[in-house]
């Protein structure tokens, strides 16, 4: 017998557990703009959750096979991830103009109006994933050398690095088209176009590493080799999903490619503030590398080892906050402000939970986390530390990325770019800084940084989302 969630109108059958839990995993016809809110948001979610966690496995799964190879191949995926993390800015601000436009549209019941969303995205989506791979080809080794890599690293990581730079279409497009499921409703697409990336990264990262059977041995490089055949593939399969699959949530026509200047503009103008918002955040990852450089090569390593493990946790949540962003965008667009507004803070009360546990997990379970990526005592102590200091700050954070995505859900993408330029670049890196050098807390300084960083946004995100501003942006 299925569980049944509580809901005000609609069959109980519909709103069972078990009903819920279907249709998070195989798809939903369903109007999230009416009904309980409860069960729209485990159906986004569940799926967002799992994609996000998959994207997370990249990094993870690279580090760990990586690992085996030493610190300064580790040293080398945390620069590259570092800047690389600037690509991730680019194409998720990218998808946060695709998503909350579409599921402004749905929201209003214009198709046609997704679906020319769609087509934009991906004119806009080439455009500077050509631009960004030209610039990284080119300069990747003085990327290196400017955060402070090693001339060993700079070496050893520079084919690495091209290759990673260079096929940055795959990863924008990755969250692109992601984006465009997700402002849908359709989630369960999105994940599995994660999961088929994935899966081929972790069947090829050992292959291309260590050169089993007849794969070449390329070390560090093999593990960029997997990672962009993966989602190259991935890429593949959501283009088909989203362009040539005729029974989904949003149907592609050839007339929907008309080019349309209007529509292009008004993408750039939304996405380019979004770009922005998380270019300030990563770019703030780099900040804090540079600042943690000098303690050498073996501090980065265990940083960048509790950094995997940090975003691997936190992308699941982020999945969560997605939910909500699509809940906003479509009630809108619906003209159901209110409802869209009770969706925000049940799931940041649930996102602030999740995350309280996990960083709960941290605290305690931080040695056996760490263990399973280095057995090098240097190296393992400063990853126990950044797990631990940033483990205290996870609950409060867990609620500030429900808030901020709430804003871009609903097109005000300029509340989170002010929040994150006053909390990580005039808060969290000067204190960084001090707190490092002035104070002689080593890296343990620029780890309390970030959780005091997390615990700020979360508390001024809040205190701007319940003024309500967001309910009259326009998209």
């Amino acid at each position: 017998m299925s569980t049944n969630i509580e809901h005000p109108s609609g069959s109980a059958a519909k709103n069972s557990l078990l009903s819920v839990l279907r249709e998070a995993f195989v798809g939903t016809e369903r109007d999230f703009t009416q009904g309980p809110i409860l069960p729209a948001l485990i159906i986004l979610a569940i799926p967002m959750i799992l994609e996000m966690s998959m994207e997370a496995l990249f990094a993870i799964v690279d580090t760990f096979f990586v690992a085996k190879l030493g610190a300064e191949p580790v040293a080398v995926v945390g620069f590259t991830e570092s800047v690389l993390a600037l690509v991730y800015a680019v194409a998720i601000g990218l998808s946060i103009g695709a998503t909350a436009t579409v599921a402004r549209r749905f929201g209003e019941q214009d198709l046609d109006g997704a679906a020319r969303t769609a087509t934009h995205v991906v004119y806009l989506g080439i455009i500077v994933s050509v631009i960004m791979g030209i610039a990284g080809l080119i300069f990747a080794p003085n990327i290196l050398w400017l955060l402070g890599a090693e001339p060993s690293v700079v070496e050893l990581g520079t084919p690495f690095a091209r290759l990673m730079f260079g096929t940055n279409i795959v990863i924008v497009f990755l969250f692109l088209l992601n984006g465009v499921f997700r402002g849908a409703g359709d989630a369960t697409i999105a994940l599995r176009v994660l999961i088929v990336a994935n899966g081929l990264n972790i069947i090829l990262d050992p292959l291309f590493i260590f050169g089993v059977g007849f794969f070449p041995e390329l070390g560090v490089t093999g593990a960029a080799v997997a990672t962009v055949i993966g989602r190259a593939t991935g890429v593949g399969y959501a283009v088909w999903a989203l362009f040539f699959r005729k029974n989904g949530r949003l149907t592609v026509r050839a007339e929907h490619w008309r080019f349309d200047p209007h529509l292009l503009w008004s993408l750039i103008k939304l996405s380019a503030t979004a770009v922005l918002q998380f270019l300030i955040a990563t770019l703030s990852w780099s900040g804090l590398v540079m600042i943690l450089a000098p303690f050498g090569t073996v501090a980065l390593a265990g940083y960048q080892i509790g950094l995997r493990v940090i975003i691997f946790v936190l992308l699941p949540a982020v999945g969560l906050a997605n939910a909500a962003a699509t809940l906003v965008g479509q009630n809108l667009g619906a003209g159901k402000p209110e409802r869209a507004e009770r969706s925000v803070w049940l799931a940041g009360a649930l996102n602030a939970a999740l995350l309280g546990i996990a960083g709960l997990a941290f605290v305690i379970f931080s040695d056996l986390v760490v263990s399973v990526f280095t057995t090098d005592p240097a190296v393992s102590e400063f990853g126990r530390d950044c797990l631990r200091i940033v483990g205290y700050g996870y609950a409060l954070y867990g609620l500030g990325m429900v808030m901020e995505s709430s804003f871009n859900g609903a097109g005000d993408t300029w509340t989170p770019t002010y929040l994150n330029f006053i909390v990580f670049w005039m808060f969290e890196i000067p204190l960084a800084y001090f707190l490092a050098n002035h104070y002689g807390w080593g890296p343990q300084g620029v780890f309390w940084s970030m959780t005091l960083a997390f615990s700020m946004l979360a508390i001024i995100s809040a205190l701007l989302f319940k003024r309500g501003r967001w309910k009259l942006t326009t998209v």
